[in-house]
């Protein structure tokens, strides 16, 4: 897993290429909205594509991680069918319901069953490579919605340009992320992570969980600023003894978020000293989207090395895959 969250650089750069050669439906078409298919690693990126476009894109558009799809869906709502191996089982029932629905379907899979209907059923389909746990396959998968909307005249953005420049970033921050989530992993190693970033940086929250989850095998939680204020902040008062705190920190936050995050930081404080703040790099959502995915995804791995831990085993996962087989 480290290889490949080290080849996360280099995964962007080949996405960027295939996305130049990615044909897809006439931008004519009207899209009233958009609803993309996903779970796990394989759907985590449409969480976040929608939080950096959101001040960008006109209409609404949803995540949907069940077997079911919500009834909003019309013959105008675009569907992004988004399945690592083709094959998730929640994904390919929601593009069955979606198919009767709209004709405005496209995939981003590896193979699987999923290209096959794309191919039968002349559904758009962006091919993307294989061999990979899809949580590491972010990097390739990621920037395909991208192309996406802009196929569908949702945004007008110069995808090479944009993600060159963020590659560029990363790259001249490679070492001192490695730095930070090595110092980052030694004070999360044996506790539990409490995450904590603006509501725009949910997405981020939710990848670091995940990863965390299978790289790490370690249970771990989020929370978003200003709506915790209002709830979780209270919980504070509670035994916290086993709990660190990660506070995402964006110089794009609002001001009175700033503030909120400074208030709640001095709280927590006070029931638990393990406090990260971490500030992301960049001059703008995608750069410091990007910025914070690589580095929480190093802090993950190098968790896992301090735990002696596998970080590509998923038994437990492939154990209820298989069980549910067998119905």
């Amino acid at each position: 897993m480290k290889k490949l969250v080290e080849a996360f650089i280099d995964h962007l750069k080949e996405a960027i290429d295939i996305t130049d050669k990615v044909n897809l439906p006439n931008k004519s078409v009207q899209i009233d909205n958009v609803l993309i298919l996903g779970m796990g690693g394989s759907g985590i990126g449409g969480n976040i594509a929608t939080q950096v476009l959101e001040k960008e894109i006109p209409v609404p558009v949803l995540s949907c991680k069940d077997y079911t799809i919500p009834a909003f869906v019309s013959e105008n709502t675009l569907i992004i069918a988004s399945s690592y191996s083709g094959n998730t089982e929640e994904t390919l029932s929601a593009l069955n319901e979606a198919d009767k629905k709209t004709k405005n379907i496209v995939c981003i899979c590896s193979g699987g069953e999923i290209k096959e209907r794309a191919e039968k059923n002349g559904y758009g389909c962006i091919t993307i490579p294989g061999g990979m746990p899809p949580r590491a396959a972010f990097g390739y998968s990621f920037p395909q919605l991208f192309q996406v909307f802009n196929s569908y005249g949702l945004i007008s953005w110069d995808i090479r340009f944009e993600f060159t420049s963020a590659i560029k970033l990363l790259e001249s921050e490679r070492s001192d992320i490695q730095n930070l989530a090595t110092k980052a992993a030694h004070i999360l190693h044996d506790k539990l992570p409490v995450l904590y970033a603006e509501s725009g940086f949910e997405g981020v929250c939710i990848r670091f969980r995940q990863q965390i989850n299978e790289n790490s095998k370690k249970l771990c939680w989020h929370h978003v600023v200003p709506e915790m204020n209002h709830n979780e902040l209270v919980g504070w008062k509670s035994d916290a003894k086993n709990l660190a705190v990660v506070l995402f920190r964006n110089d794009s936050d609002l001001d009175q978020n700033k503030k909120r995050m400074d208030l709640s930081k001095e709280i927590f404080s006070k029931y638990n000293p393990e406090i990260i703040e971490i500030q992301s790099k960049g001059d703008n959502k995608l750069q410091r989207t990007l910025y914070l995915i690589h580095l929480c995804d190093w802090i993950s791995v190098y968790i896992a090395d301090i735990n002696n831990t596998d970080s590509v085993e998923i038994e437990v996962i492939n154990y209820l895959k298989g069980e549910l087989a067998k119905n």
